[in-house]
């Protein structure tokens, strides 16, 4: 089970355990979804409608942006940012998930709560959330960047992106969007971790190893669905806010926006784009959530097992 279990028969986890079955588990798993993430990115950053009815704007649903990035821009472009997404999972999954079992392992010690129980997995899983995200915000900018860039490509690389993003737009360039991501990973981590304690807990009632990474595999991905659907909008927002300075390299994909700030972005999205504006993308993302917060936490427990084993032999 995910998170400090004082029934464990073993020791508990130190948070260099925790930290380094995170970063694995985040690192398999970014292999795995980058293609849903560079076609979810596509579809935030365009103006016009994403529609097979109305098709206005580059992409207008997901086979035919698959089709058409694979013709235009090739294999690897599934893969664009791969180095700073790669750099980004593996930091955020040690951040978060040591974060994560110290946070549940004070809770239980230091207060009368369990630390197995769902209330308590959503606080502790927010405030991991939120700790991994100020780490590696600037990453994921970076990742943002790559991905949403086209032909011919304006960063050439990793160290040419920084250098270039710090010379003209300065440092705080590399936090641009933290604002409507802290606001929305807190809920979107918290609920993550919260119905996958209940979902886990209703699948495998007696934690057996059998099945366990069956259920683990079925509780993330439920778990990610819904918590990607109740916090989509923050996810766009943030996206659209990442790519600001960026607009030169956003002609090609149609019209561009430059927005002032959180409520400026909410408020144009709002007037130009309709309440529908804030789901563009929502289908890819919906199947890389079930994808990816279902493969995190298999292979978490996967690693922590391992790590137990290992200890234990």
């Amino acid at each position: 089970m995910v998170g400090y279990n004082p029934n464990s028969p073993g020791a508990a986890l130190t948070p260099e355990e925790a930290a380094l079955a995170g970063s694995a588990a985040g690192m398999v798993t970014r292999a795995l979804i980058s293609p849903l993430d560079v076609v979810k990115i596509r579809f935030q950053l365009q103006i016009e409608q994403v529609s097979w009815r109305r098709r206005q704007g580059k992409y207008w649903g997901l086979w035919q942006a698959t089709r058409c990035i694979m013709t235009e821009e090739g294999l690897p472009a599934f893969w664009k940012g791969h180095v700073p997404a790669q750099l980004l999972s593996v930091c955020y999954g040690a951040v978060q998930f040591a974060s994560f079992e110290a946070l549940t392992e004070l809770v239980h010690k230091q207060t009368a709560y369990n630390s197995q129980t769902p209330g308590v997995h959503f606080i502790c899983g927010g405030l991991a959330a939120c700790s991994a995200t100020v780490a590696c915000q600037p990453l994921d900018t970076l990742r943002t960047r790559f991905a949403a860039q086209g032909e011919p490509k304006m960063y050439h690389n990793l160290r040419h992106a920084v250098a270039t993003m710090f010379r003209t737009e300065g440092p705080f360039t590399f936090y641009r969007g933290l604002t409507p991501t802290l606001v929305a990973v807190f809920p979107y981590a918290g609920l993550q971790f919260f119905f996958y304690n209940i979902l886990k807990k209703l699948l495998d009632p007696q934690d057996t190893k059998s099945k366990g990474g069956l259920h683990s595999l079925i509780s993330g991905s439920c778990a990610g669905v819904i918590s990607k659907t109740m916090t989509y909008p923050f996810d766009l927002i943030k996206k659209r806010l990442q790519v600001g300075g960026f607009e030169e390299a956003r002609m090609k994909f149609g019209q561009v926006r430059t927005y002032h700030g959180f409520v400026d972005c909410v408020l144009r999205i709002g007037r130009e784009e309709r309440l529908r504006g804030f789901f563009k993308g929502l289908s890819p993302s919906l199947l890389k959530a079930a994808l990816s917060t279902g493969f995190t936490f298999f292979w978490y427990e996967f690693f922590i097992n391992a790590i137990v084993s290992l200890k234990s032999s």
